[in-house]
């Protein structure tokens, strides 16, 4: 009797480990992007629908937006360190693809629309990057954007009023024309290493 329940215990244990396997080969298999994600099965609903406003103060939609393979950026003008290294990074990334013939545009969505006027964030794009776009909106704009994506920002009420500063992620986003959002990269990852995943996300992306 021992052995018959020994045995049955390899089997489920066996099924339970072969499942997440099946399913992550089934996923593998059938994902054009396999091959970028360094082992990872993307997914997940990330992305969607965005109302935003641009830096000549036009209403602008995820199809104005995303006409090319884009690097997303959530941050603000005002951030004194992290975004506007994060931002060159991507700015970098871009100038090495272009320079391996990808034509990739790096984007910034703003999360301070009570101090980043479409004025404020056209300016800021232009200094990082002549193909970024700075994009801005309503409070109730900029939330509905940040859910879409899974970031976090919160202001910090302490200090002055006017020089405050913002809590908020910093990952950047690979969206894609056809595919939409693709891959995300971490504040640790090179320009270098961005330039080849976004050009592997390029080559396979669906005509």
């Amino acid at each position: 009797m021992g052995r018959v329940y020994a045995a049955l215990a390899v089997a489920v244990t066996a099924a339970f480990v072969g499942v997440p396997a099946w399913y992550y080969y089934q996923n593998r298999a059938s994902d054009p992007f396999a091959d970028c994600r360094g082992g990872a099965v993307g997914g997940g609903a990330i992305g969607g629908p965005l109302s935003l406003v641009d830096g000549a103060g036009k209403a602008v939609t995820e199809k104005d937006i995303f006409t090319k393979p884009t690097l997303l950026y959530f941050g603000y003008t005002f951030c004194p360190d992290v975004c506007p290294m994060d931002n060159a990074r991507n700015a970098e990334a871009v100038d090495i693809l272009e320079e391996r013939g990808y034509d990739v545009q790096p984007a910034f969505i703003s999360i301070d629309p009570a101090r980043d006027t479409p004025e404020v964030v056209r300016e800021y794009a232009e200094n990082l990057h002549p193909k970024m776009i700075g994009l801005t909106g309503s409070e109730e704009q900029i939330k509905a954007a940040s859910a879409a994506y899974k970031t976090y920002f919160k202001k910090q009420e302490d200090g002055d009023p006017n020089f405050y500063l913002m809590d908020h992620s910093t990952f950047t986003y690979l969206v894609l024309p056809k595919a939409g959002f693709v891959e995300f990269f971490k504040r640790d990852d090179t320009a270098d290493a961005m330039a080849d995943r976004v050009a592997c996300y390029v080559d396979k992306a669906p005509g």
